[in-house]
């Protein structure tokens, strides 16, 4: 290997942000933030186009390249979803001239031959139930994930001590999704709009609102959770409905 090679995956190595810039790429702040932590548990809530599945493709290559022997799970609601969150992952590993060289590939899985595998799956509990010790459980579109399934994949990192990254979209005031970012659960959090996003233009955005609508602007521009246009009675309300403090009236 060349020494400006060695040099690349050296820096590389040291921060995963450098993988972004191999595939000239030029992170936003926050995507290099993303790329740079080491929290267990991470929540990307961001608007369409923002790049959230190219940073977890990224972190998902770095994983697999310098921490040998693990097990990267790529989880998606469709195989069609499956296909394209791989092939950003590929695009990752090729960019770097392959510090690791690659032992089998196919169209769904990648496997190195330090050990380490990335496995890219569609939703459904029956493909992803042989899984275990997973280093990183990547979830696409996690707002369009059932309960199910991601209750079914989160023991895949009991044992292991993997880490897990949800990022989606918002869909609606429902699901584990849209209750794990508004918990007090101990995750870490990204809020992009479509605002923050340097490659989406004013003009695009306001010709986006005036075809969309408010409504749908607002969830898949402004990251904002919000209950169906169709129905009667809001989230918040149902939920104070069900409050058991009962309030003194003054006779």
């Amino acid at each position: 290997m060349q020494t400006s090679t060695l040099v690349q995956d050296l820096l590389i190595a040291l921060d995963p942000a450098e993988m972004a810039h191999a595939a000239s790429l030029s992170p936003d702040p926050w995507q290099a933030k993303l790329l740079r932590s080491a929290a267990p548990r991470i929540l990307l809530n961001c608007c369409r186009q923002a790049g959230k599945s190219t940073m977890a493709a990224t972190l998902a290559v770095h994983t697999a390249l310098y921490e040998p022997e693990s097990l990267v799970l790529l989880l998606s609601p469709s195989l069609r979803q499956s296909q394209e969150l791989f092939k950003k992952a590929l695009t990752a590993y090729r960019s770097v001239d392959g510090p690791v060289p690659s032992k089998t590939e196919s169209a769904l899985r990648l496997e190195l031959e330090n050990g380490s595998r990335i496995v890219s799956l569609p939703g459904k509990q029956d493909t992803v139930r042989g899984f275990s010790g997973v280093r990183l459980l990547v979830v696409d579109e996690a707002a369009r994930v059932s309960g199910d399934l991601y209750f079914a994949v989160r023991p895949m990192l009991a044992v292991s001590g993997g880490r897990l990254l949800a990022l989606s979209t918002p869909f609606g005031t429902r699901g584990w999704w849209y209750e794990a970012w508004r918990s007090d659960e101990t995750w870490e959090r990204y809020e992009v709009l479509a605002t923050q996003c340097p490659r989406i233009t004013r003009e695009f955005l306001d010709e986006e609102k005036r075809a969309m609508g408010e409504w749908w602007f607002a969830q898949e521009y402004e990251c904002q959770f919000l209950d169906a246009e169709t129905q009667p009675f809001g989230r918040e309300d149902i939920e104070r409905a069900f409050e058991e403090e009962v309030e003194a009236w003054d006779l």
